[in-house]
């Protein structure tokens, strides 16, 4: 009896495990982005296209925190990132995100 709870305890883990939020999946979805947030102008296609499969892969609170820290890292990696165009990527998609994109957020207080 004992093996059989860890047995599904480990089966959980690994479930969880495999739902979790991937950085690399959240990056390749929004590095269409990087001319926009770094250049200015309007944000491409394929860049509000990214922005809306991050929504589409965040539906829990856990899971935009974990993209929030996914982009804050990422944001932290563009010495040129443009605050403003960062903060007005998700309503110039015509998207609305509680994810914000700045190397600054704190993520633990994305609803």
């Amino acid at each position: 009896m004992k093996g059989a709870a860890v047995l599904v305890s480990l089966f959980m883990l690994v479930v969880q495990l495999g739902e979790a939020i991937n950085c690399g999946e959240v990056g390749g979805a929004v590095a269409p982005c990087v001319p926009y947030l770094t250049q200015g102008g309007d944000p491409s296609g394929s860049c509000c296209d990214g922005v809306k499969k991050v929504v589409q892969l965040t539906p829990t609170q856990q899971d935009r925190q974990d993209a929030c820290e996914c982009m804050k890292a990422a944001a932290a990696r563009y010495s040129n990132l443009k605050p403003d165009a960062a903060s007005n990527l998700p309503s110039r998609c015509g998207i609305t995100t509680a994810i914000p994109i700045s190397p600054t957020t704190n993520c633990k207080s994305v609803p």
